[in-house]
């Protein structure tokens, strides 16, 4: 596995290196010895998988609140996605900056979101499936998000936004919610 930082810190792209012959090939999703450059602890609770009908479509941008937050490692299994990070740490240097990256089932890149990010993601073919790996489980009553296309965040989507659920386009923007950011 190969390790890259991004312009948001902590935030990492992960390179796996598949093991390949005529059978087919062989990729590590997650080593808890190698990665524990990114944690000495970390440990995954939850996993889950998405499917996205539809090229255009746009999922989060979802996040946790403390004490429920969470990290992510998130692989792409079908398809092709444009997945999105937003730095919500409040006195972070990159508060509300995102990093995108594209991500591809035939691909071998991952994406490891720490604690207090908001994630999302934008389908960029039809049928696109994801892998999420989570630090701690889902909580409802802590459940937070911020809006796609709120201009506080600049968010560059690839394509026209095509689909997006109810819940995903009525949350809040910063500016009206008064969103001053997760405390670690």
């Amino acid at each position: 596995m190969k390790f890259h930082a991004t312009p948001l810190t902590d935030l990492t792209v992960i390179e796996t290196t598949p093991i390949a012959d005529e059978r087919g090939q062989f990729s590590r999703v997650f080593c808890a010895a190698e990665c524990s450059v990114l944690r000495p602890d970390l440990q995954w609770v939850q996993i889950n998988v998405s499917r996205t009908y539809d090229k255009g479509t746009v999922r989060g941008m979802h996040f946790q609140y403390p004490p429920a937050t969470e990290a992510k490692l998130i692989r792409c299994l079908r398809g092709r996605v444009f997945d999105v990070a937003v730095d919500l740490r409040a006195g972070s240097p990159t508060f509300l900056r995102w990093h995108g990256i594209e991500l591809d089932g035939d691909g071998t890149t991952q994406f490891f979101i720490p604690e207090g990010f908001a994630h999302g993601f934008q389908a960029l073919t039809d049928d696109a499936q994801l892998l999420y790996m989570h630090s701690a489980t889902w909580n409802r009553e802590k459940e937070g998000g911020l809006r796609h296309d709120d201009p506080a965040l600049a968010i560059d989507w690839p394509l026209r936004v095509a689909r997006i659920s109810d819940k995903d386009r009525d949350l809040p923007l910063v500016k009206e919610s008064g969103f001053a950011g997760i405390k670690p």
